[in-house]
């Protein structure tokens, strides 16, 4: 049966698409197929990545040198981000933990990427689901593939490991629930948020003023609950950022806040400049625009679209650039608040109006569009590639370097090659000033085109001099690869 609305002309879901025939409907089967599917392709292609090389210290590597700590009832601190950093200190994300007996029992990167494969297909499944209920088994189908093949969601599932694929699926359930009418549901899908990341509690709040606001325009139920939810999720924030943070970080503070005040050049940013930081440079109107359109532009009628402001807010106004555009992993969470907004204006649909069924096809052909247009751009297509399957010489060159380190060492390696290092040595970055005596080994492949990032090109040329300096033995120098050994 469609779900129940306080819209008294929503009707049944026959309203987006050609007539439907009544029958039982079981939206599981699909739902479940759609994400087992996906997430069979989002492995495929994160272990595929890893295998090549490609995964990077910053971050697949931080994250397994965080899981493996708490897998052995450690704190996380991770040699990658500096010696004895606590991971807690950069960005509140414990949720990660639940990782630990996974690792423990399959110690590797490869148990995170897989990890966040099943978390990222997983929000197909209430989004197919609400929308088979809404609007029958070929609007499901579309908006599970939608989903599923969406550009934020396919970038963040072959781009390393990060925490927010816990908040992809949390995300779509409170969404769902939103939609559904169900503040309960939605409440206790959001909560688990505040442990994701110390942004995410602004959503939550959110999530809180849109029960509030429910209530109080279809007058069921009292505000107050969202209104306790709205001040929990603020208050989440403010404590993560303002105290456990800082209390973890090495300097005391958070690290972020520089990004907020322009950059840290001058001081903070003039009221005046705020208006102009939001829409310049212009990729940031890509972004909203690609976000509008994956919600068939008509999702834009939905008041679930605004559970992607907090998110659009503190991306918009940060000075990092990398926050702005379509790339990295930064718009997953976006991706299933986008669906349900569509799916949600679906619900209000009338049959009897010609101009919103035509409306709502169109906005469904366009969440589609976007899905197939943008799919050759992002790494899904890289299944159907026969040359990503392939092992280069310059990939055998590599595992032959790698392979000469013994477990147990310390490394001192590139970016690229830290990731490949993290599940049986302990490895910082080459770029790091060495603590002690300094690392036994030291790996670098001078040709990674990530080894500007984290480590500036001066930086890691700056350290491998100081390790020759010392005495470093170079066993291979070649091709870009270089391994040092400590005498």
């Amino acid at each position: 049966m469609p779900a129940p609305s306080s819209v008294s002309r929503a009707v049944p879901s026959t309203a987006a698409l050609p007539s439907v025939p009544p029958r039982a409907r079981r939206p599981a089967p699909l739902a479940w197929g759609l994400a087992a599917g996906f997430a069979v392709l989002y492995a495929c292609v994160a272990v595929n990545r890893h295998r090549r090389g490609l995964t990077k210290a910053y971050d697949l590597g931080i994250f397994e040198q965080a899981v493996r700590a708490y897998a052995h009832g450690q704190a996380p601190i991770v040699p990658l981000k500096g010696p004895g950093y606590h991971l807690l200190g950069d960005h509140f994300h414990p949720l990660i933990a639940v990782l630990a007996p996974a690792y423990r029992a399959f110690p590797s990167p490869l148990t995170l990427v897989v990890a966040q494969a099943l978390l990222m297909a997983l929000a197909v499944v209430p989004l197919t689901r609400w929308a088979h209920e809404v609007a029958g088994p070929r609007v499901a189908l579309l908006v599970g593939c939608a989903t599923g093949a969406s550009w934020g969601i396919v970038r963040a599932a072959a781009d390393d490991f990060h925490e927010i694929a816990f908040a992809v699926p949390l995300l779509a359930f409170a969404a769902t629930a939103l939609g559904r009418r169900r503040p309960l549901a939605a409440a206790l899908w959001s909560l688990p948020l505040l442990l994701v990341k110390e942004d995410l509690g602004l959503t939550v709040a959110a999530v809180g003023v849109l029960i509030a606001w429910q209530a109080r325009r279809e007058r069921h139920s009292s505000p107050l609950p969202g209104l306790a939810l709205a001040a929990v999720g603020l208050a989440a924030t403010a404590l993560t950022v303002l105290v456990v943070l800082p209390a973890f970080n090495p300097s005391g503070s958070f690290d972020y806040w520089q990004q907020l005040d322009g950059g840290g050049q001058g001081g903070q940013a003039s009221l005046w400049e705020l208006p102009l930081r939001l829409g310049w440079p212009p990729v940031k109107w890509l972004l909203l625009f690609l976000l509008a359109a994956t919600a068939g532009f008509i999702g834009l009628r939905s008041p679930l679209l605004l559970l992607c402001v907090p998110t659009l807010a503190w991306r918009l106004f940060s000075s990092n650039s990398h926050y702005w555009g379509v790339s990295y992993h930064y718009s997953a969470v976006l991706m299933p608040i986008a669906f349900a907004a569509l799916v949600d204006v679906l619900r209000r649909v009338d049959a009897r109006r010609r101009v919103e069924v035509r409306r709502a096809r169109r906005g469904l052909a366009v969440s589609a569009l976007v899905a197939a247009v943008t799919l050759p751009l992002y790494p899904l297509h890289e299944v159907v590639m026969p040359e990503a399957w392939r092992t280069s010489p310059r990939l055998t060159e590599i595992r032959a370097l790698l392979h000469r380190i013994p477990d147990d060492a310390t490394v001192a390696a590139s970016n690229r090659l830290a990731a490949q290092l993290t599940r049986r040595t302990e490895v910082t970055l080459v770029c790091r000033t060495p603590e002690g005596p300094g690392p036994q080994w030291v790996a670098v492949d001078l040709r990674d085109p990530s080894v500007q990032a984290p480590c500036a090109t001066a930086d890691t040329a700056r350290m491998l001099a100081v390790y020759r300096e010392r005495g470093y033995r170079p066993l291979v120098e070649q091709d870009g690869l270089l391994l040092l050994q400590r005498p």
